[in-house]
């Protein structure tokens, strides 16, 4: 997520914390668990034996960006300076783009797509190398870009809705609702992963599909302010002397219903995504055999049996088997 104007944040009642990352640490750990499920037989006691690793250091990136000045050029896309069809009209290459548009353009208005095929083919490196740190590395750096790059306003130059006096929507839609609701989204669908002949495809396919939603996710935002107060719609706060504006939750629900299942669907086809891009490294690897660095037996393959049957039937958060969920408990401790 790109950094707010200091002089005014808002956000909501639920930990600032959770905020002000991109999808929230909540959906970025949950979309690595699920993506671990979606994994065939091969590959998949690999991911499971280390899930709580994937979903634990799932926010890496966006922590990175505290200290790592060319970080957050990674974590986005702004479409409309490169014009009003870039989202078909931009290579797929990114040395094409930069011969095209200038390194400096690129660094400015951000680089996801580009990125996630680069982090693609290191995780492709580890795995030849069965290298188990590197796997582990690179796999959860890739899930967590390839999650940005299914975030609408990750795609828009009006990335927080300051360009249209909507300021704080990104932290909304990406964040705050999910945290309200997710106990009662669909985690489950029917996506294994697929072995994809073109990443770069795939990726700008959904760069496509997020950045359709975006002028969608602005007007709603507009139609359900007017039934609302700003007195209703936010609370302030002050906040280390800053005016903090925080979004009521009776405001947050309101624009989450109207939404639909928007942002569901985009948490899933982040995993379906991400899990189509791990088994892809693994097999442009060679298929590598991984069962040397897999601590794998009866007992673990009995306890991956009864987890993917929990997530099938959609009750992975009522049988406290979702680790963000879990995680996100011991935050708030």
């Amino acid at each position: 997520m790109k950094k707010f104007p200091q002089f005014l944040i808002v956000c909501t009642g639920l930990i600032c914390v959770t905020l002000l990352t991109s999808w929230g640490f909540l959906v970025h750990r949950t979309i690595h668990q699920l993506a671990v499920y979606k994994l065939p037989e091969p590959i998949a006691p690999f991911f499971y034996m280390n899930m709580d690793k994937l979903v634990a250091e799932a926010g890496r990136p966006d922590t990175r960006r505290n200290t790592d000045s060319t970080e957050a050029s990674k974590h986005f896309i702004d479409l409309e300076p490169y014009g009003k069809n870039a989202a078909n009209d931009m290579p797929y290459s990114f040395s094409k783009a930069i011969k095209k548009y200038s390194k400096d353009s690129l660094l400015k208005y951000g680089y996801v797509p580009y990125h996630i095929l680069y982090m693609k083919e290191k995780l492709t490196k580890a795995f030849k190398e069965r290298n188990k740190d590197s796997i582990l590395f690179y796999a959860t750096d890739l899930a967590h870009y390839i999650g940005d790059a299914n975030v609408p306003l990750h795609t828009s130059v009006n990335y927080d809705g300051q360009l249209t006096d909507q300021k704080g929507l990104h932290s909304l839609w990406e964040s705050v609702i999910p945290e309200l609701l997710i106990l009662n989204y669909n985690l489950y669908n029917t996506h294994q992963a697929t072995y994809l002949k073109r990443p770069e495809v795939a990726i700008w396919n959904a760069i496509r599909q997020a950045h359709a939603l975006v002028p969608n996710v602005l007007a709603l935002e507009k139609e359900v302010s007017k039934q609302f107060t700003l007195e209703t719609k936010y609370r302030i706060q002050m906040r280390r002397g800053v005016e903090v504006k925080y979004y009521t939750t009776a405001f947050a629900k309101a624009y989450a219903a109207a939404l639909k299942s928007t942002v569901n669907d985009q948490l899933l086809a982040s995993a379906d995504l991400i899990a189509d891009f791990w088994y892809t490294a693994w097999v442009d690897a060679g298929k590598p055999d991984l069962s040397s660095i897999t601590n794998w037996n009866d007992h673990s393959a009995k306890q991956y049996a009864d987890e993917l049957q929990l997530y099938k039937s959609n009750t992975l958060i009522k049988e406290n088997k979702l680790i963000a969920k879990k995680a996100v408990a011991k935050e708030v401790e």
